[in-house]
């Protein structure tokens, strides 16, 4: 199967071509580990964990790497806030980070290098650029000449001129051009340092990337991923401090999603309009969190309101009240009736050619919105079914609907991880937490539709409604269905 991304650096859709097929390199931008990771932070693993496992469902051998900044200015200056030191600020947050990775059922990547554990790889790469001119020495400090570097400027699009007029760059007087970058920063008072050839002091943000990417994965990678906001300084500072390095084009494919915004703003801890990971998971399935963060093109802006994200958690409860009906239903024929042949064959060609529209789906610049239409329109389909059956279901009305559930489970769940708990278990946990929240009582709940059903039979239907009133003031939905009625607490 071909697949196509939109390359940032050539602002075209390319076909995907790795190096060394099978294996597929991908290193991907990960947290400065200073604070609780947000939305803007679930969306970008999300978004390439789904990469990941695509890749790895059509054969590749991906090595992914996801690095943690555990020694920043940000993480420094919290630490001191704090009353700790850098070192146990950063594990805290780390350790919470993976908490959060684990619950949104986001894979662990190959490696999880941090910035601190890669000193000796960092030192030997600034070593390369000074030996090669690339860099200069300055009372400790070392800096990227960008001058040196004639394409710097090529993946965000701008000159140096347009970059040193619009960008926000901490000015020196050591510099000799104002977007010059620090790869060491001499040691400070307080802060965290290690040796090196130009005295002790600690990396720049920029160049832990590119050490640790060229370390694990090699001097050119397949896929470099990350946030939009990253392309420039960061990206564009590890391509020139790369590609100054080794002489070879540093990343084949450059992949950037888009940021999460509220009330189209950027969500970000600057402007403290972020919503944590574990704020949203204290509310909401995992799943639904990952059906929104998938459901506009990666490269999109996404923008986040409770309500959007509740209407996602009833499409995806939806979807699972589905499959758990299916599994309810009991052949009483062999064969269906005539008239239900055709609508049958429909389904089942249908069902048929899912797998290949919804691969060809994210083969398309990983199109997850089109692939989760897909697959919605499956769940259009299976619940035909259960209608189609009505209360005579047949083994070959059976036969189709399990393989509806089973190719749709496999695909969604291996690659967006998404309907990958046992229907039963979802219904029933759904259930559960809704009960304790509202204080009801199961068995009186069941109780009263007990009551209904022998009301209906008696054909009792004034009772039959009255029943059907009370529960619905409680918050309870019936859904009656010919082989009996599946409730739920709305």
């Amino acid at each position: 199967m071909e697949i196509w991304f939109q390359n940032t650096l050539s602002r075209q859709k390319e076909r995907f071509e790795p190096l060394a097929p099978p294996r597929v390199t991908m290193y991907v931008c990960g947290v400065t580990a200073y604070d609780e990771s947000h939305l803007g932070h679930a969306r970008a693993a999300v978004v390439f964990d789904v990469l990941y496992r695509f890749l790895k469902h059509l054969g590749y051998e991906v090595h992914y790497v996801r690095n943690f900044t555990d020694i920043d200015d940000k993480i420094i200056r919290r630490a001191q806030e704090e009353g700790t030191n850098a070192k146990e600020l950063a594990e805290r947050y780390i350790r919470s980070y993976k908490e959060d990775m684990e619950a949104l059922k986001v894979l662990p990547p190959t490696y999880e290098p941090r910035a601190t554990e890669h000193i000796p790889q960092i030192i030997a790469l600034i070593e390369r650029l000074i030996e090669k001119g690339f860099a200069y020495v300055v009372e400790g400090d070392v800096y990227f000449a960008v001058e040196k570097f004639p394409e710097y400027g090529k993946l965000s699009g701008r000159n140096l001129e347009e970059m040193r007029a619009g960008a926000r760059i901490s000015v020196s007087e050591k510099k000799r051009h104002p977007l010059d970058f620090a790869l060491w920063k001499a040691e400070k008072p307080g802060e965290p340092s290690w040796e090196s050839p130009w005295g002790r002091g600690r990396p720049g943000w920029h160049i832990e990337c590119s050490a640790m990417a060229m370390h694990y994965l090699g001097e050119t990678i397949d896929i470099h991923g990350g946030g939009l906001d990253l392309i420039f300084p960061h990206h564009e500072n590890e391509i020139a401090q790369s590609e100054a390095a080794t002489g070879k084009p540093f990343v084949r494919y450059w992949l950037h999603n888009g940021m999460v915004t509220v009330e189209r703003e950027k969500m970000s801890k600057s402007l403290g309009n972020f919503v944590t990971i574990k704020h949203m998971l204290a509310s909401h399935h995992p799943e639904a969190l990952r059906l929104f963060l998938l459901s506009m093109h990666y490269r999109s802006p996404l923008d986040y309101s409770e309500k959007v994200v509740s209407d996602h958690e009833k499409a995806l409860e939806g979807f699972y009240e589905t499959l758990y009906l299916l599994r309810k239903l009991k052949p009483v024929a062999e064969e269906p009736p005539k008239k239900h042949r055709k609508p049958l064959e429909e389904a089942s060609q249908a069902i048929a050619t899912f797998e290949e529209r919804f691969l060809k789906a994210l083969a398309d610049d990983l199109n997850t919105a089109r692939a989760i239409g897909e697959m919605f329109a499956l769940e259009r389909i299976l619940n035909g079914l259960l209608k189609l059956c009505g209360r005579f279901p047949s083994a070959a009305h059976l036969e189709v609907a399990r393989k509806g559930e089973e190719t749709v489970r496999k695909l969604a769940g291996n690659i967006l991880g998404i309907l990958e708990e046992e229907p039963e278990t979802f219904i029933e946990a759904r259930r559960e937490a809704a009960l304790k929240e509202r204080g009801l009582s199961r068995e009186e709940i069941e109780r009263l539709i007990t009551e209904r059903e022998e009301a209906r039979k008696e054909k009792d239907f004034s009772r039959a409604d009255a029943i059907r009133d009370d529960l619905a003031e409680k918050g309870i939905e019936l859904r009656d269905t010919p082989w009996g009625t599946f409730w739920k607490v709305t």
